[in-house]
């Protein structure tokens, strides 16, 4: 994955608000990474809308 790159909202791993759930399934765009913890890693998506939150890498998946 690398930044612009299009993404997919594919799972969500802890509880979030509704804001974040109606994103399942669509598509945004990476927009940065960083490190969480000392083994993964956090990815900002942007959605068409410009809603733009953090997500973890298994969370999505490149987009076709």
């Amino acid at each position: 994955m690398k930044v612009g790159q299009k993404v997919q909202l594919r799972r969500l791993r802890d509880r979030v608000p509704p804001a974040v759930i109606s994103k399942l399934g669509q598509i945004g765009t990476i927009r940065d990474f960083r490190m969480v913890d000392s083994s993964s890693v956090g990815v900002l998506v942007e959605f068409d809308d410009k809603f733009a939150t953090w997500f973890f890498e298994d969370e999505i998946e490149v987009s076709q």
